[in-house]
């Protein structure tokens, strides 16, 4: 039993790492275009979230495996709406708006999908 803890906490923060730096290389990249074109911040807003979702989704679907799939892909999204804020928290200043919650739920939901589809991925492939 420990084991398997030890193995599902492992899935899930590797999940949650990879969703962070997957946020701040795209992050890096959108700043640019933002520097480029200077889009409205509704946009700017939109497209963090898009990212993080992404983020969440791809993680999940590639580092979680077998064994309640569903709740080590939704801890893994909060986790790393949790990290990514508290990254960009240190490097440009805190804010959280009243749809942090909502944001959390969003990068957690993505993540319980991402790690069922990869899940079934696997199963379907053997």
């Amino acid at each position: 039993m420990e084991k398997n803890l030890k193995k599902a906490v492992v899935e899930t923060v590797l999940a949650a790492v990879a969703s962070t730096i997957f946020m701040l290389l795209s992050s890096a990249i959108f700043a640019v275009i933002v520097k480029a074109y200077a889009p409205s911040q509704a946009v700017v807003t939109a497209v963090g979230y898009i990212l993080k979702g992404t983020g969440a989704f791809l993680s999940s679907l590639i580092f979680v495996h077998l064994g309640r799939a569903l709740f080590k892909g939704a801890a893994a999204g909060a986790l790393s709406c949790i990290f990514s804020m508290l990254l960009f928290g240190a490097i440009g200043g805190f804010h959280v708006t009243a749809f942090f919650p909502l944001e959390l739920l969003f990068s957690a939901a993505l993540g319980a999908l991402g790690a069922i589809l990869g899940v079934k991925i696997r199963k379907e492939g053997k």
